[in-house]
């Protein structure tokens, strides 16, 4: 039976992740990063496929879980009728490689575990060679196929068929630990992990990042979980910003809407910045900028709108065979060929998100300022190219009314940065396009019947996307026009609730089904609420969609209403900052001290 998404809670190290479902099992970790192959594969298959169960022999055992604090260490406490313990799953965060701990520590009681073993490298298109090693004291499993080696430490399996079983048990106050080490196979195995302090030293790295965040208002255990999240997808040593932590999880179950969302998108990694720096963090964006000026070295006109974690460029989007999908959903996708598109709304995002930098003190370096030229330059270039949009259509480019809304935002903010940092450019020059932007638009981007902004040009049809908007400054959130897009957004787009990104049935994105509504998009409808003076619907919309996250605090991409269900990739960057952004507008909607009551 397919594990509901909304079972699985996150580990992180911020290099990679693993996915643990609420039964106990680990049926997602890619190795060393967050885009490598995976050795534990089930997410999309079986657990022949790769994964790592523990949990109570009492199949009546129930359990519940939380992660111990604002941390990324879970807690699942199982409790049978004779019994009660607790796993300890987490990720060290400062060791220098890959590993993985599951501590079982007794409550009450003496309880048996079980544990199934399946290694399964490279997407499950490898079966490592496995052996026994250490002794019957310090029992080890060691896995090696290619260039990838595990060794297990604290597993007391034997194999069976193509897995290896065992038991473990725990008595009251006692703890065992079970390690895992991922290393290259021809390098010696690393040391056994001293779990006491990489649990210390973990809990305490999280728990100061945590103390930082700046928020106080309506939903702040949500928000706090949030940049978390976003924090955990933001890669430790490259600067990159995952827009997710799997791949090919369906958007129509069954279907073939399946992409892979490891890699870092411009745009979702601007919007992540852009909650970051209203938070009160500017390390991760000084990173990620540095990260932004590796990636697009050289010729502008190579820009890509995402990369790899690392600023890698070849992401060729191919099939796998070797695993089966989510509930049978195929493709699974490896690579993304959106690479390749042109998406006019890409740098406008980017320069949205340094100016918000550069206003909350972040000095220019070097080279970023001059990056930024570049990057207008391009636009320029590129001024009257059509598009694939936000949405990364697979159709016929258009000329969507939002990304030409951004090339606008980006003008916009290159002659602030002359105007009012002091900063070098043709401010005149910029001044010229973004008014001849804004002319286009309000002639050819709003329907003349009913004075809404339009999906793109030459439509009556209309996109979430439209909410941003006012976000960037094209105009007031109670503009006359915004206010009639947004009537037609929820005569057109509202389903049970929950806010669509477009009308599937239009054929403008060329791909076969249909979605379920697009969790960012209802978050940016809060945000227009509360900003236009719908405060009781803002509140009510964000009530509910806070209600959709699971018993740990992840969203997905997208929710199934009817199935009552997490669909999509997961966790999803652009849920969560959305929802940060949500919640910023409730705060300033009612004003901090009326929103401290709210909270």
């Amino acid at each position: 039976m397919t594990t509901p998404i909304a079972d699985y809670a996150m580990l992180s190290d911020t290099r990679t992740a693993a996915l643990v479902s609420r039964d106990g099992s680990i049926d997602w970790l890619c190795v060393p990063r967050y885009d490598s192959a995976s050795i534990f594969g089930a997410l999309l298959g079986d657990d022949q496929h790769g994964c790592w169960s523990l949990r109570p022999l009492d199949m009546t055992a129930t359990a519940t879980r939380r992660y111990d604090g604002e941390t990324f260490v879970l807690v699942t406490r199982w409790e049978s009728a004779d019994a009660v313990a607790e796993v300890w799953d987490f990720m060290p965060h400062g060791s220098p490689g890959i590993a993985l701990v599951r501590r079982i520590v007794g409550v009450r009681g003496s309880m048996v575990f079980t544990q199934s073993i399946t290694l399964r490298f490279d997407y499950a298109r490898a079966v490592p060679w496995v052996r026994q090693a250490g002794d019957d004291d310090n029992p080890a499993l060691l896995a090696v196929a290619g260039p990838d080696a595990v060794i297990i430490r604290g597993s007391r399996v034997r194999p069976t068929g193509r897995s290896h079983r065992g038991t473990v048990s725990v008595g009251e106050s006692e703890h065992l630990d079970l390690t895992l080490s991922w290393f290259v196979s021809y390098e010696e195995a690393p040391e056994a992990l001293d779990v006491d302090h990489e649990l210390a030293e973990t809990t305490r790295w999280w728990t100061q990042w945590a103390s930082r965040i700046e928020h106080q208002g309506p939903h702040h255990a949500e928000v706090v979980r949030s940049l978390l999240v976003l924090r955990a997808l933001s890669h430790r040593d490259t600067g990159g910003i995952v827009a997710a932590a799997t791949t090919s999880l369906p958007e129509h179950f069954g279907g073939s809407r399946n992409w892979d969302y490891r890699y870092v998108w411009l745009r979702d990694a601007a919007l992540t910045l852009e909650a970051l720096i209203r938070h009160g963090f500017l390390r991760v964006v000084e990173r990620w900028r540095a990260w932004l000026v590796r990636a697009i070295a050289g010729d502008p006109a190579e820009l890509q709108i995402m990369y790899g974690l690392g600023g890698e460029r070849d992401l060729y989007e191919r099939e796998l065979d070797s695993l089966p999908g989510y509930g049978g959903a195929t493709p699974v996708r490896v690579g993304n060929g959106a690479a390749h598109q042109f998406q006019a709304d890409v740098i406008g995002e980017v320069m949205v998100a340094l100016d918000a930098a550069r206003l909350a003190g972040l000095p220019e370096s070097a080279e970023s300022w001059p990056l930024q030229r570049t990057l207008l330059t391009y636009v320029e270039e590129n001024i009257d190219r059509l598009d694939n949009g936000i949405w990364e259509i697979r159709a016929q480019p258009r000329m969507f009314t939002h990304s030409r809304v951004m090339i606008w935002a980006a003008f916009d903010r290159g002659i602030r940065a002359v105007r009012s940092a002091g900063l070098d450019g043709p401010a005149e020059h910029w001044e010229h396009l973004r008014d001849r932007m804004r002319q286009e638009i309000e002639e050819q981007g709003v329907d003349p019947q009913g004075g809404f902004f339009v999906q793109h040009y030459g439509t009556a049809e209309v996109d979430a996307s439209l909410l941003l908007l006012p976000q960037v400054g094209f105009c007031a959130p109670d503009d006359p026009r915004m206010l009639a897009t947004v009537a037609e957004l929820e005569r057109t787009l509202l389903h049970d609730g929950f806010l669509l990104r477009y009308r599937t049935e239009s054929g403008v994105d060329g791909l076969e089904g249909t979605e379920h509504p697009f969790l960012a998009c209802s978050f940016w409808l809060v945000q227009q609420y509360a900003a236009s003076g719908r405060g009781s619907d803002a509140a009510a919309l964000m009530d509910r969609l806070c209600a959709l996250a699971n018993d740990v605090g992840l969203l997905s991409e997208e929710y199934d209403v009817e199935g009552r269900r997490h669909a999509g990739n997961t966790p999803q960057a652009l849920s969560h900052l959305a929802l940060v952004g949500a919640a910023d507008a409730l705060v300033g909607h009612y004003g901090r001290s009326e929103a401290r009551q709210l909270s």
